[in-house]
């Protein structure tokens, strides 16, 4: 499956299910009625549509992910990158920075980051 985007309902749903799957799928209705203030209908029609697109199952009443929180992040990240800085991580790294100051562990943390991404690639 290429299109992770999930809208802001579907990204809500799906946060309480990686938090909590497998989960039953009226149990997951009641936890979307508790936490999110949804009625039954809608967590049941968020589910059908996930499901259709591959990002989520339904088998026998119990709810799994099909696609990982950190799929979901690198794809909406990388479009963000695209969309805002075309394409160049140089240039969303520098706007993300501009008036921040890192600790000595943000910047060791950024440095490890990029030398594995180095090694990885070489």
């Amino acid at each position: 499956m290429e299109d992770f985007k999930l809208f802001d309902a579907e990204y809500k749903l799906m946060e309480l299910l990686w938090e909590r799957q497998p989960i039953n799928s009226t149990a997951l209705s009641r936890l979307c009625q508790e936490k999110l203030g949804w009625k039954k209908s809608t967590t049941f029609n968020l589910v059908r549509k996930l499901g259709e697109r591959g990002i989520l199952k339904n088998e026998n009443a119990t709810v799994t992910a099909l696609i990982q929180r950190e799929q979901v992040l690198r794809r909406e990240s990388e479009a963000a990158v695209a969309k805002s800085f075309g394409g160049s991580l140089p240039n969303f790294v520098a706007a993300f920075l501009s008036g921040k100051k890192l600790s000595h562990q943000e910047a060791e943390e950024l440095r490890r980051l990029i030398d594995e991404s180095e090694a990885r690639h070489d």
